[in-house]
């Protein structure tokens, strides 16, 4: 089956809220959902496909987490997904949409996401989610590993092996904290900064500083995809699910491997072979950034630059509006938002830029956009080309 193409995003919609104290994710969700499906012409009634994880801490749902929403929502969808593998769900989630569309399984599919970190009651793990005192996870344990801490040691592991630079990585937070200034929504996009606040900005986890970290917002988001068919008569212009890939490699820090290479290496091929494109084609990217070492490695992985040089390529200003390939024109999630699960608002910004409504800077023209999200610490990945 020929998937390129087959279904159409044609509702997008992100919550402005960054700060949401005792509003309940689910909430926040069914406006997100309701504002979606009105920008495309369409109601909860057309809906027949879910998609929603939101089993985490502060994302309000549990191990059922699909049915508690759309029991909330009133609705009963004939096919629905919960896969959750962290940050990039959202993305497979449309990858499986797109299938289920294709093969007429569901014809308005939703894909929701909220969460609300900053008031959620319950307890925040201390420890490394992905490190549980069962199984492989009790090896790891007694270390005591935090997420910021894995993560930390990727950037560490990049430093060592190609001389990347502290001020390198704080180029990368500049650069979104930039594009984010232009967004109204944008959590700091009021607060510029430059390369040296970075490196003077208290250590977190050796070699990342707290800007080099994401910000920790509430917020939501809903995107609403369809049958190419049924897109021609929605409200908007349809943006179109031209290809996507996805990878899982290995939960457990220990088995981390020595080259760096995360799934993205194996998920962008994918995506770009399904849509019969190049990386030269692409016109802008949105990379998950949960810490600045996160998009460089994506950048070398998909093919944006050479291995080892994401570093100098960040610095040397490509990721801007003219650059060489801009990326997270919202502001990504170091300074415009992100909840717990970026995977969502990278997609509806991707979405934003081909309709030429950015929030924040704008690419003009643009008509294929690249969105790369990562769950855990590159535990799973998956990238989505969209087109006009």
């Amino acid at each position: 089956m020929n998937l390129s193409g087959r279904a159409a995003i044609v509702g997008a919609y992100e919550s402005p809220l960054r700060h949401a104290p005792d509003v309940h994710p689910f909430a926040i969700q069914a406006e997100c959902i309701g504002r979606a499906l009105s920008e495309a012409g369409l109601g909860l009634e057309d809906v027949d496909g879910l998609c929603v994880a939101s089993g985490d801490w502060a994302e309000g749902g549990g191990v059922n987490s699909v049915t508690e929403m759309a029991e909330y929502l009133g609705i009963e969808p004939r096919w629905f997904d919960s896969t959750d593998v962290g940050g990039c769900s959202y993305l497979v989630h449309a990858a499986h949409a797109a299938t289920a569309i294709a093969a007429g399984l569901a014809e308005v599919v939703v894909i929701s996401y909220a969460a609300a970190p900053r008031w959620w009651p319950l307890e925040t793990p201390s420890f490394d989610p992905f490190v549980l005192p069962a199984g492989p996870g009790q090896f790891e344990l007694p270390f005591a590993p935090t997420l910021i801490a894995t993560y930390a040691m990727f950037a560490q592991r990049h430093m060592h092996v190609y001389g990347t630079t502290a001020e390198q990585l704080a180029s990368v937070a500049v650069t979104f904290r930039g594009h984010a200034a232009r967004n109204p929504h944008a959590a700091l996009g009021h607060k510029p900064i430059t390369v040296r606040d970075v490196v003077d900005s208290p250590l977190i986890a050796s070699p990342l500083h707290r800007l080099d970290c994401c910000v920790v917002t509430d917020g939501g988001g809903a995107l609403v995809m369809t049958s190419r068919e049924r897109a021609a008569d929605c409200a908007k212009r349809p943006v179109y699910v031209a290809g996507f890939g996805m990878a899982t490699q290995r939960t457990q820090i220990s088995q981390l491997p020595r080259d760096l290479v995360t799934p993205a290496a194996r998920t962008a091929p994918r995506a770009l072979e399904m849509a019969g494109l190049t990386v030269a084609d692409v016109d802008v990217a949105q990379l998950y950034d949960a810490f600045t070492i996160t998009p460089l490695l994506a950048l070398e992985d998909i093919g944006f630059c050479p291995r080892g040089e994401s570093g100098a390529f960040a610095a040397d200003g490509h990721l801007t509006l003219g650059g060489a390939i801009p990326c997270n024109t919202d502001g990504g999630g170091l300074a415009s938002n992100h909840p717990g699960k970026r995977g969502l608002f990278a997609l509806i910004e991707g979405v934003r830029q081909l309709r030429q409504e950015g929030p924040g800077v704008q690419v003009a023209d643009a008509e294929v956009a690249l969105v790369h999200g990562l769950g855990g610490t590159f535990c799973s990945a998956a990238t989505v080309i969209l087109t006009v």
